[in-house]
This record gives C-alpha cells, structure tokens and sequence, in this order.
C-alpha cells in the first residue's frame, strides 16, 4: 500500500507520489512544512483544518477536522510522518438534513470529530450543535462511508469521542456549548452500543471546569496503564491552554494538570487535538492555533510519558507539568522513507471531477458546476442570485477553499460566456466582510470591477470600484496576498501584462473559520440557457 518517497516533475508543477493510492499529487508551492534538514516547521498545515483528530492504523495515520457548513464535509487527511499530509477525501457529499443545508449555514454544521478504528471499521462521530451527535463508518478510510446517523438527539452536544474498554463495553464522551443546551464547561459520559448506534443512558458529569477552567471543550478520551485519560483544551480558543485529565474509573474522580500553554512563545492558546504514537515508540500531539484571517491552523508537538505516568507535551516543561509548544523540531521517527506531499490548492481543472481542495458553501445542487476532463475546464453555470442586491456570504454556490500558506498569489485562467445582463463571474476571498474581482455582463459590454462587502454577515452595504470596459472572453484574474493577509486584485487579457483593480482589501476570519479563496459564477436569468464560465486553470504561487 505504501511506496517510496518520489518526486515528479511535469513543467512548472513539482508532483509527489501519494502514499495511498499511488497517483501522483501536486505539492504546494507554497507551504511545506518540512525544512530539509531533519527537522519539520509549525504549523504542519497551513489551512483551517480545525479541530483536529487522529488515529494510527499499522504505519499509516489519518486525520479529521471540522467542516461547519462547507461541503463535502468532514475532511480526511493521510500521512505516515505526521508532517507531510495529503488530503483525500471526505466523509460525506451532502450534509443532513439535506433541506437545511441547500441554504448557507455559517457557523453551523460538522463541529468537531472524533475518528477511531475498530473491530476493522472506521468510525467518526462528529456534532451538528442544532441537532445533536451523528455517527458514520466505513470499512475504509477512502469510502464509501455510511449515511450520518443521529445517535443522540440533543442540541448543544458537542465534540463527542467514544472509546471501547477492554472489556468490550463502549462509551462516548462530550462537551455542552452554552449557546444552545445552556450549559457549558462540562463533560459528560455515556453508556454507548458497542456497534456506535445509540447511546444507553442520559449520560454522567464527569468533569467540571468552572472552578478552574472556563471553556472546557473538545474532550479526547485514551485509556493507558490502567488510567483513564482525557485529554481537552480550556480557556477559549486563543488565550487558551492544554489540559489533561486521569482517573483510575471512567466516571471519576478526576486528577487534573495544564500540560501546554502559550508560555513565552507567540505560538498563542494550543487548542484541541489529539495524542497519537508512532510504530518507532514515540509519542506526539496534534493541535490546532487560531491565527485569525487564517483560521486554525494544525501543528504537532512532542510528547512523552512521565515517570508519574502523565504526559509531558512541548517542550520546557515547568515543573506543574506545563510544556510550551515548539515552532520546530526533529521530525518524527518512522520505519520507511517518506514522501513529500501537501494538500494540493491548484487546480488544473483537467479531471471529471471536482479536486478534494475545493467545497460548497451548502449541500451542492445539479447543474452549478460541470467538471470536464474533456475540454480541460471546470465550468460554472450563473446560477440565478436571489434578489437585487447580490450578497456572497448567502451564496450557496460558491467554490470554495481554505487559505493554504501565510502569503501567495492566487491566478486563474477563464473564458466567459454570458447569456444575460448581470451575468457574473470570478474570483472572491470570503470571510465575514469579502471581496471579489468580478467580470460583468452589461448592456454596454463586458467590465470588470471590485466588490468589496464589509461585514456581509450582518447584512452590510456593498460597494463597487469604478467599472473597466474590456474586451474578448478570454480573461486572468490575479489575488495577491501578503503576510497580513492584505489581498490586492489585478487582471490581464494576456497572462502578461497585469493591471490593478480597486484598493487593499483587508481579509478576515469567517464564522469559526479562516477565509477562503474561491470562484463563483452567478446571475439574474430565471429561464431559458444560462451563462457560464470557463475556467482553464488555478494556480496558487508565491
């Protein structure tokens, strides 16, 4: 199953071979985690892959993350060094209930998972915080996974993890957020079928945080030695801290210890991850970071087990126990070599099928988008935008994926067939305020101009630069951003000669989310043969 490491160059793009299928994959050019020295650099992932869970099967490991409202939802991740991941697939093509999410849904959905392996089936339970706790599995990573299964009904149930004991009886752990059980800075245990479908009681309190740790979430439930660990972040997301949890029985009394902090490092509130071990007899901790317009990014720390049987995370560890985490380290060791692959973000548009990169703002409908290996596009339909004044966040289809680096640029190559007046299409950077370099069908002809809509969450007005007349069909449109995540626009009718559009725009976080770069193609028709854009290419560079 698993191959050597091995680099493949076609042109400008540098190729690696993936570890589970084989198939060559792009690797970024514009993050790579491994320094080329031994050692690796946080964040292992550049991108918003929140919440992060992950397992060991045999040599091989596999993450989940949060997907909110974006879908496919619940992506998956493959590495077998910890460092280099690749991004293949996700655990569901439509969200339930499927009505509720055909419309924009920020904030809600796919909240944190777990992921386990069991009795030879994956299993990941993940919360909807409106509906309560669903379970899906499958006999491999790659699919295809079950239909989402609520097992509990109970808003405000959040970030669950099971465990199977050894004496065969299994059980889940959960936290409550206060914005819809009322209830928060507790974990809660129950009782749960050993086949994952039901829970068998109401649950216990376990754990409760309010004396010391406001914001208990995100529990990770490990058995060790004959104790019962949990593993959970406290605090909030960016001032917060790292905590572990042990008791000789699962419903307590627990032990309690700060494990990771911020510390003297700008490596702000170490939030929730997971503990994972290597064939080689090592120990590391996965977390995410919130660094805002870039959402919560992933890194990985070390970690060993004390002679007191607590686990010591980071490094410089006081002597509460308490590590800080590392901006590098000597990369983790495994029993082969190692390819170099990342998450890939360009898109060459060249498959039948849409690249793993990319996700829906809600559950995808026919007819938005057609991938053709054929003609070597991706095709966007503009799809008719409810009312006058157009505003992107309540947009459902637009394509969409996470910022994948600290700075790069952001090019595509398309060919635009309008059918009506106010047909558009192009590119847009989404958060809670977004902009978009947008081409335009008018009476006049075709132009191009910037939107740009400061706090579209709360409705806020929009405004446009002044409009560029333009001719053809055949169009460049650029997004540079920087180190701030200041995004600048331009456009070329050559691939050559780049002209600036509109002013800086300022890129800022989405709804417990990073911003996102993306294509949209939208429009005013309601009947007879809609527009649509040909995009050739996308390519993200430095």
């Amino acid at each position: 199953m698993l191959c050597l490491a091995m680099a493949i160059s076609s042109g400008a793009q540098v190729f690696a071979q993936s570890a589970s299928t084989g198939i060559p994959q792009p690797v970024s050019k514009v993050w790579n985690p491994d320094a080329g020295d031994g050692t690796y650099k946080n964040p292992v992932l550049y991108a918003d892959y929140s919440d992060p869970d992950v397992i060991r099967v045999g040599s091989d490991f596999y993450l989940v993350a949060s997907s909110f409202d974006a879908v496919p939802g619940l992506p998956l991740l493959h590495s077998v060094d910890l460092v280099h991941w690749e991004l293949i697939g996700h655990a569901f093509k439509q969200q339930p209930p499927l009505d509720v999410y055909r419309a924009t849904q920020h904030g809600n959905g796919a909240w944190a998972p777990s992921i386990r392996y069991h009795a030879g089936d994956f299993f990941i339970f993940y919360p909807d915080p409106n509906y309560g706790i669903y379970m899906i599995k499958a006999r491999s990573i790659r699919g295809p996974w079950s239909e989402p299964l609520l097992i509990k009904a109970a808003k405000g149930w959040i970030d669950p993890c099971p465990l199977w004991d050894d004496d065969g009886k299994a059980y889940l752990v959960n936290g409550l957020a206060a914005s819809r059980a009322g209830v928060k800075t507790a974990l809660v245990l129950s009782r749960m079928s050993p086949d994952g479908t039901k829970l068998l009681d109401d649950g216990a309190l376990i754990i409760d945080g309010h004396e010391k740790d406001t914001t208990l979430e995100g529990p990770k439930l490990y058995k060790r030695h004959g104790y019962y660990y949990v593993f959970a972040p406290a605090g909030g997301v960016k001032p917060g801290w790292q905590l572990v949890y042990r008791s000789k029985s699962l419903y307590g009394p627990y032990e309690r210890r700060v494990v990771l902090a911020q510390g003297s490092t700008d490596i702000n509130g170490p939030h929730q991850g997971a503990w994972v071990d290597t064939l080689a007899g090592e120990d590391w901790f996965i977390h995410f970071r919130d660094i805002g317009a870039y959402g919560r990014v992933v890194s990985l720390e070390p970690m060993h087990w004390g002679s007191d049987e607590w686990p010591v995370i980071g490094v410089h560890p006081s002597a509460a126990g308490t590590g800080e985490p590392v901006a590098s380290y000597t990369k983790p060791k495994v029993l082969q070599n190692t390819p170099v692959y990342t998450p890939p973000d360009s898109d060459e548009f060249n498959a039948p099928a849409l690249g793993v990169q990319w996700q829906w703002q809600a559950n995808p409908q026919p007819s938005w988008a057609f991938p053709s290996s054929a003609l070597g596009v991706l095709r966007l339909v503009n799809v008719p935008a409810p009312g006058a004044d157009v505003n992107l966040w309540n947009v459902p289809n637009l394509l969409l994926q996470k910022f994948p680096a600290p700075a790069f640029t952001l090019t595509t190559k398309l060919t635009f067939t309008p059918r009506a007046p106010s047909d558009e299409t192009g590119l847009v950077i989404m958060g809670r305020s977004y902009s978009a370099l947008a081409l335009q069908n008018t009476a006049q002809g075709l132009v191009i101009k910037q939107l740009i809509r400061q706090h579209a969450d709360q409705a806020g007005p929009g405004t446009e630069s002044t409009a560029i007349p333009v001719q053809g069909s055949t169009f460049y449109l650029r997004a540079v951003v920087d180190h701030q995540a200041m995004v600048n626009f331009f456009y070329s009718v050559d691939g050559t000669a780049f002209h600036p559009v509109g002013t800086p725009f300022q890129a800022v976080a989405g709804e417990w989310i990073g911003a996102k770069a993306g294509l949209f193609a939208i429009g005013a028709a309601t009947q007879g043969e809609f527009g649509y854009a040909d995009y050739d290419w996308i390519r993200f560079e430095p």
